[in-house]
């Protein structure tokens, strides 16, 4: 009996060691950190929406003097900003392939500048309500008719496609024409450039937006043309861009935006930023007339 009791003793006093080296060895407890703070909690709470950006003329602008952005997205954002009494700090640039990233730990609160919504993107961010839509042309160099009415042909080991990393044109490059070479520009490149490689031979075809592509023909002149013109390649919706999981924080900015759409804001910003005639595609207003 007494063996029993001295065995039971000595099990209780194991447990009781064990339990607490256990309870040393667990990390100390903080308090909620604020990744724990949602992102509309953190808006309201300091009265600033911190905004990311990438340029992306027209819709997004920066100054090289160190001027506030300007542009389509800029301007839509200021004006969501005051109309929720709050205020944007444009916070940082980021860049195609960074910019998820960057948004996912939390250095900004949202994508202010025009993003194209995709399935890939989509499985890591989410999207606001389209400002406009974009209408993706294949330009190639003056004289060129290879690819008129025959994109098809693109699809070959002889043929160069200009892309920046992270950006829509490499995601086409590789899911329509995974036969095709690439050269690929840094993700910070301007979309001009794209062109340029078209034009200097260094690439054969590049897909960009005709907004991008009338800029650079208003300097020069004639040096490609897109030979998808009559059917696009693809039409994206553009959008800001928010972190998963923050539905208080994107319905508000999105409610925000879509009081400009439905005043006519968006139509005044494309006079206001010269955006040539058919080069984006306005959502339609979802309603009509009573009878």
């Amino acid at each position: 009996m007494m063996r029993s009791i001295t065995a039971l003793k000595s099990l209780f006093i194991s447990a009781a060691v064990l339990a607490i080296a256990g309870c040393t060895s667990r990390p100390p407890i903080h308090p909620a950190s604020s990744a724990t703070v949602s992102i509309y909690d953190r808006v309201i709470s300091t009265g600033v929406i911190r905004c990311g950006y990438v340029t992306y003329p027209p819709g997004f602008i920066t100054s090289p003097n160190g001027n506030a952005p300007s542009g389509i997205f800029a301007d839509l954002m200021e004006t969501a900003a005051h109309n929720l009494n709050l205020r944007i700090e444009w916070t940082k640039e980021t860049g195609w392939a960074s910019m998820i990233e960057d948004l996912n730990t939390d250095k900004f609160d949202m994508v202010c500048s025009p993003v194209w919504a995709n399935s890939t993107r989509a499985r890591l961010a989410d999207f606001g309500t389209p400002i406009y839509y974009s209408a993706i042309g294949v330009y190639v160099r003056r004289g060129d008719t290879r690819f008129n009415d025959n994109l098809a042909a693109i699809n070959m080991p002889t043929i160069t496609i200009a892309t920046i990393d992270g950006e829509m044109s490499s995601i086409i490059a590789a899911s329509d024409f995974p036969k095709a070479r690439v050269v690929s520009l840094p993700q910070m490149a301007d979309d001009s450039q794209l062109l340029l490689n078209v034009a200097t031979g260094h690439a054969d075809v590049a897909f960009v937006e005709p907004a991008v592509a009338e800029s650079y023909s208003a300097q020069n002149a004639g040096s490609v043309y897109n030979a998808a013109a009559a059917h696009p390649i693809r039409y994206f919706p553009t959008s800001v861009m928010f972190r998963k999981r923050q539905p208080e924080f994107a319905s508000m900015i999105d409610v925000a935006l879509e009081e400009q759409l439905n005043s006519g804001a968006v139509d005044k910003l494309f006079v206001k930023y010269n955006v040539p005639k058919g080069a984006f595609l306005l959502p339609a207003l979802p309603y009509r007339p009573a009878r």
